[in-house]
């Protein structure tokens, strides 16, 4: 099985074929990706790049164009003083589907 490591957002992932992923929220309208490989693994063979390899491309497309993550909540408190305040945060994400691995 082939897999390679791509960057997308700022953040490297470990890919392979037929492979679903989040990554952060991608500009509207993004439909086909054409992601450069850092590094790929293919068997027991390894090939690094500096920085990328050239002529390998890894295609994904979007799936799901927003995905909401799980919500969190920040409490920040002093004890003893009556301060608290509360806040929420939740991510949006973009679902990709790796193609194909050239």
């Amino acid at each position: 099985m082939k897999k390679a490591v791509v960057k997308v957002g700022g953040q490297q992932f470990v890919v392979a074929e037929k492979e679903t992923l989040l990554v952060d929220l991608l500009p509207e309208g993004t439909k086909e990706l054409e992601l450069d490989a850092l590094l790929t693994i293919d068997g027991d063979k390894t090939t690094v790049g500096t920085p990328l390899i050239k002529g390998v491309k890894v295609s994904a497309k979007v799936v799901e164009p927003i995905v909401k993550g799980d919500k969190i909540r920040v409490i920040r408190y002093k004890s003893k003083k009556r301060v608290h305040k509360e806040n929420g945060h939740r991510q949006k994400y973009s679902k990709l589907e790796i193609t194909s691995i050239k």
